[in-house]
């Protein structure tokens, strides 16, 4: 199956430095997807449609809030849960938000002690910093977090740690955590999980469910930017009985049962985690592409990208002065997220280079992981804590970050841009 068919906008020509028009190549999925066709398509027929959702009386504002509600059974069955009913789906802008709002309502204080790794982005970190007490699993020289460093952590703090936060997979070497295997490890000690799904839902089946009742993904987030639907939506799947009975992140309109001069009736989630006015076209953007990604196949996704980013791998290492991040030889649990510098090159040049010479999109820089890639660079976070104009600012890396509609024949340009840049450094 030809994938390219099926997205917009990637066959569009952008002008390079010397004036002359190319097909870019995006290599930065990882921070953002362009869309599916069905996504734009989904969304020029809805918005002849769009109208309030859950407020007020009129056809349009019906039919809204009917495929607003009809959204959240679309991502409870995409994440396996649909005859389940001890979730719900709260919408919400981002991944970063919805890791926001359970750091808010589930920690009641500093004496509650929440699980995470230093392979996190930002957004799975400096939430739990500040409402809680942070207790961290490092990462081998490889970068891979131990999962029996966990267990041991749990059982260390004999029951004070009430939540795991960890990723599903990481923004900046690919590594594929077993989520379900985690669960049943956190389950085992009486902690919940929480999964930042962001860098994973794109690319493999998430089963939240799991095979057995110990397995089940307590809570799930994700970003439908990096899912083919750029539209500023995201999603929190989570537990009712934890979403049920708390003061809300958003407080405002659509959240409440009574207002009163002196007291406030909350609602009942998920709608109480969604104060305001709902992003109905993102949403319905977003509900599109996880039924386009179901639809493609999973096994078809993870193939096609899979062997792209195994020759991506596997040629980079022949190329002399190029330094890759991560298991460049043990592979099989890494997406095709590849971190790698030039030596003795600044590596926003090089990606300033591979754009403006040659139309390759990457991103470079710390991912939003700063604490990972500085481990990863052998940095100590002591000697990392410096001043920007002393020298911050230069350390970084490149990473290329695959996507379903990339090609072997891109690759192959990358590569061949690559071995000349680090051969004329």
């Amino acid at each position: 199956m030809n994938y390219r068919d099926l997205f917009e906008g990637i066959e569009t020509p952008v002008k390079l430095q010397n004036g002359s028009y190319i097909v870019p190549i995006n290599f930065d999925n990882g921070a953002t997807t362009p869309p599916f066709k069905s996504v734009i398509n989904t969304i020029l027929e809805d918005i002849k449609y769009y109208g309030p959702i859950s407020r007020g009386l009129g056809q349009k504002g019906d039919i809204c809030t009917q495929k607003f509600e009809d959204a959240r059974e679309e991502v409870l069955k995409f994440f396996n849960l649909k005859e389940s009913n001890t979730h719900t789906v709260v919408f919400t802008k981002s991944d970063t938000e919805s890791l926001n709002i359970l750091s808010d309502i589930l920690i009641k204080g500093k004496d509650i002690k929440v699980m995470t790794t230093r392979m996190e982005h930002h957004a799975n970190d400096l939430p739990w910093r500040y409402s809680s007490s942070v207790v961290y699993i490092d990462v081998d020289e490889f970068g891979r977090v131990n999962i029996d460093d966990i267990e041991k952590k749990l059982i260390e703090n004999k029951g004070r740690i009430k939540y795991v936060s960890i990723t599903a997979a990481s923004n900046v070497t690919g590594y594929v955590n077993p989520i379900n295997h985690i669960a049943k490890i956190c389950h085992k000690y009486d902690a919940k999980i929480i999964i930042d799904a962001a860098q994973l839902v794109a690319h493999q089946e998430i089963n939240m469910k799991g095979e057995t009742d110990d397995e089940q993904i307590d809570f799930l987030t994700f970003s439908a930017h990096k899912a083919y639907a750029p539209f500023g939506s995201g999603a929190l799947v989570g537990l009712v009985e934890d979403l049920s009975n708390v003061d809300p992140f958003l407080k405002g309109g659509g959240c409440v049962k009574g207002v009163f001069d002196d007291n406030v009736l909350w609602g009942l989630p998920p709608q109480l985690h969604e104060a305001g006015t709902q992003n109905f076209l993102g949403v319905m953007g977003m509900v599109q592409a996880l039924k386009d990604l179901k639809e493609i196949g999973f096994d078809n996704i993870s193939k096609h990208e899979s062997d792209i980013k195994d020759h991506l791998i596997k040629e980079m290492n022949k190329i002399n002065n190029l330094i890759v991040y991560g298991d460049s030889v043990n592979t099989q649990d890494r997406l095709g997220v590849i971190s790698f510098n030039v030596k003795n090159m600044n590596y926003e040049k090089v990606a300033q280079k591979m754009a403006k010479d040659m139309a390759i999109a990457l991103r470079c820089g710390k991912f939003c992981a700063h604490p990972y890639v500085y481990r990863l660079l052998n940095i100590s976070d002591m000697n990392a804590y410096i001043d920007v104009s002393s020298g911050l600012e230069n350390i970084g890396m490149i990473r290329a970050s695959l996507g379903l509609y990339n090609t072997i024949e891109e690759a192959n340009i990358f590569l061949n841009a690559l071995e000349y840049i680090a051969k004329n450094n």
